[in-house]
């Protein structure tokens, strides 16, 4: 399984439930590398797409702990372990973690691959990811160039879990 993060340089993506800035090309790397596969998500990330839908050309599957919620287009669990049996009918290498923070830190025991747009600034943030840099069973095995959108400067990493 596969996360997608984008992060400042605290690890910070999120505040009040919305990125903490949009990158075009940023934006253009999560549509190539999710689209056709299986997105993982909390309530609020999804609530936080446009018009609160659903990604097309995905597989959205939604984790909450809400047992009323409904989303059209989506398939909801409302647990770890539903989850975990949902995810059983589809290739692990198809399925991409997109948020929010805190499915991110239940299901980085479970992911083995994160691509990471780590941009260089800090902004003010309510929502972490984990420092990977800190965590020994990680290593950035790939980096682009650096590059820039305005005057912002970012790359993007791929960290892989070592065996």
């Amino acid at each position: 399984m596969n996360l997608i993060v984008a992060a400042d340089a605290n690890w910070g993506i999120g505040l009040n439930n919305k990125l903490l800035v949009s990158i075009p090309s940023d934006m253009k790397f999560f549509r190539q590398t999710t689209t056709g596969k299986v997105i993982v998500m909390g309530r609020k990330t999804l609530e936080s797409f446009p018009n609160g839908l659903p990604l097309a050309k995905r597989t959205n599957i939604v984790l909450t702990g809400d047992t009323s919620y409904e989303a059209k287009g989506a398939v909801i669990v409302h647990s770890i372990p539903e989850l975990l049996e949902e995810l059983k009918k589809y290739n692990s290498e198809d399925i991409f973690v997109v948020g929010g923070g805190t499915v991110y830190e239940q299901l980085l025991p479970y992911c083995d691959t994160a691509y990471v747009t780590k941009i260089d600034f800090t902004y003010q943030a309510d929502t972490f990811f984990p420092n990977l840099d800190e965590l020994p069973d990680w290593e950035m095995t790939d980096s682009s160039e650096e590059q820039t959108c305005f005057d912002l400067e970012f790359a993007f990493t791929k960290y892989e879990r070592v065996k």
